[in-house]
């Protein structure tokens, strides 16, 4: 049996800029000290991990509708607060560029090279439309049994 003070695990519900950073921040903290990491993409989480570009796949009216109202990968998404219509999320990448913060994007690379498990949720991919294609590489996708099963030897579980 593995030691559970190794293991970290987060539910990203939100697709907010700013909570995207603070879970990427906190998982790869995690990973430099040695912890395996898990973080559970699901709902608006998911759209952090859509790629930038537009993919062609055949989907229906619905899911097509969903696609084009989700915000598509992390440049795309807004902040939680004080977000004025995109004003918000744009001083905050400046101000981060300014001070030498990592974006976004580069903390998803960060978390992908110290081997962070990114799963992606199947039932809401399903529900939102999105298809694996749509997704960045390097993902792995499970439902929300895989993510307990992970948790339940974790010492920290987070929900953000």
């Amino acid at each position: 049996m593995e030691q559970t003070q190794d293991k970290t695990t987060m539910v990203v519900f939100s697709g907010d800029l700013d909570k995207a950073i603070a879970s990427f921040i906190i998982a790869t903290g995690a990973a430099a000290m040695g912890k395996q990491v898990t973080m559970f993409f699901t709902f608006w989480g998911l759209n952090v991990l859509r790629r930038d570009e537009y993919v062609n796949v055949e989907k229906s009216f619905l899911d097509k509708m969903f696609g084009k109202m989700l915000p598509r990968g992390p440049e795309k998404l807004g902040i939680s607060n004080m977000n004025y219509g995109g004003l918000g999320a744009k001083m905050m990448k400046y101000t981060m560029k300014k001070k030498n913060i990592a974006s976004l994007k580069e903390l998803i690379e960060v978390a992908q090279d110290l081997d962070v498990k990114m799963v992606a949720c199947t039932m809401s991919m399903d529900v939102l439309g999105i298809t694996k294609e749509e997704l960045i590489d390097g993902l792995d996708y499970a439902g929300v049994a895989s993510y307990l099963a992970d948790a339940d030897e974790s010492k920290i579980n987070l929900f953000i």
